[in-house]
């Protein structure tokens, strides 16, 4: 699969004409960086991290770096590589909570484009597994689940006049996303890391999730291994810093 990606992504640098034409030198070396040697080197590779979820990884930090271009680009490789419709949609609507809505909506509209393209009927079946009445509840339960009982009771904690953010973490971030079907645990944590580490300036909430990860079964080296196959569509300054944060939660 790995030179089959290859193949896949140099065609399509090779289909567009005018980069073709005007930056062979810089396409040929991108390509080579990340797409051969970043995709086969042992050290960036993991068990875990087959093709699709590489693809997985790489998607939602497209997201976290707003990169609609490459995220485009991706689109049909990722799903060649067995991301299905459904876990497509789960890692976009949860972007939501991390990067908000106005930057999530224009990759919603563009992955709804190629599902027509590709003669998928929408809407797709609901994943949803909460009401208005039990999402709170829910939400906290699955924040306890990946990240221990000191968070139970934590939507009612905190200063009065920021309590309703605590609130809106359970009953929306959690309650709302992380409870629904299409995406396991693993990949719900793995798929957030990504849309934090890509931003920037996350370092707080990147710390936090990295802690989830390893509470799921995302291990240190699966980590390391997903900044790597990350780094070249979010940079060494965002990767470098990412490394970081993975040592701080190891070393403590």
């Amino acid at each position: 699969m790995f030179e089959e990606l290859h193949r896949k992504m140099n065609k399509f640098w090779n289909d567009d004409r005018t980069l073709n034409e005007t930056d062979p030198e810089f396409i040929k070396m991108f390509s080579d960086f990340a797409y051969d040697e970043v995709i086969n080197d042992e050290n960036a590779n993991d068990p875990a991290l087959d093709d699709k979820a590489r693809c997985m990884a790489i998607m939602a930090s497209l997201i976290g770096a707003q990169g609609m271009d490459a995220f485009e680009m991706m689109l049909p490789v990722s799903y060649r590589a067995g991301v299905t419709s459904v876990e497509l949609k789960e890692i976009i609507y949860q972007s939501t909570a991390y990067v908000g809505f106005a930057h999530m909506l224009p990759y919603l509209k563009k992955l709804n484009d190629f599902l027509g393209a590709q003669n998928v009927a929408l809407p797709l079946a609901k994943q949803g597994t909460v009401t208005g009445d039990d999402r709170a509840k829910a939400g906290e339960s699955k924040q306890v689940e990946i990240f221990g009982e000191k968070r139970r009771g934590f939507a009612q904690s905190g200063p009065e006049d920021t309590r309703h953010i605590n609130k809106w973490l359970a009953d929306n971030c959690f309650g709302d996303y992380y409870t629904r079907d299409g995406l396991t645990n693993a990949q719900r944590e793995m798929v957030t890391f990504c849309f934090l580490i890509a931003q920037g300036g996350c370092e707080p909430q990147v710390r936090a999730h990295v802690r989830g990860n390893l509470n799921v079964g995302n291990s240190e080296h699966f980590l390391i291994a997903v900044v790597s196959q990350c780094l070249p569509y979010i940079g060494y300054p965002r990767a470098l810093n990412a490394i970081a944060c993975i040592r701080d939660v190891i070393d403590q």
